[in-house]
């Protein structure tokens, strides 16, 4: 069994509550099945579920290269050159990460967020299409930080060939393997 699940905003990626944030447990009454992966708590988006250890190992381990395809709203206007060094890969603290697919786009015209990102009249931000293929701890988030665009709403939006498209926040539905 495969679930996809459109996590919304601080709601942990693990099935119990911890402290003022909320598990799994609120929105999916599944047994046994079990996040391949992470997303963190102030991060939107797909969480694949999955009662086999198998595929959960093969979706979240890096040494599978599986695609993870994120939206990012950030602060500050995208430049072809960080764009650019986003492509090439960025030096974190942590290493080098692989490149990534990178590019700007429209406002992709999201769910609310609650609660909602602030603005900055004065501050532009914009929005990247950001494809990885390994998942270093909050690594977009440190990307996009590195090349002078602070990320101010994160949404994964695909893994390998499975995407939120269609879910509301807290939505779920299983998917074909």
């Amino acid at each position: 069994m495969l679930i996809a699940f459109n996590k919304p905003m601080n709601v942990l990626s693990q099935f119990t509550d911890e402290g003022k944030w909320r598990g799994l447990k609120n929105w999916i009454d599944v047994p046994n099945v079990y996040a391949a992966g992470r997303l963190d708590r102030d991060s939107e988006g797909l969480l694949l579920l999955t009662d086999d250890g198998k595929l959960q190992a093969q979706i979240s381990s890096p040494k599978f290269k599986t695609q993870k395809t994120y939206l990012a709203q950030v602060e500050g206007t995208p430049t072809e050159d960080a764009l650019e060094q986003l492509r090439r890969g960025v030096t974190l603290k942590d290493g080098k990460t692989r490149p990534a697919k990178a590019v700007a786009i429209a406002d992709p015209n999201l769910w609310p967020r609650d609660p909602p990102v602030r603005v900055r009249k004065t501050v532009p931000d914009a929005w990247l299409r950001l494809t990885i293929s390994e998942g270093k701890n909050r690594q977009v988030r440190r990307m996009t930080a590195a090349v002078g665009l602070p990320c101010l709403r994160l949404v994964r939006w695909q893994i390998g060939p499975w995407s939120v498209e269609g879910l509301a926040p807290g939505e779920w539905r299983e998917v074909q393997l």
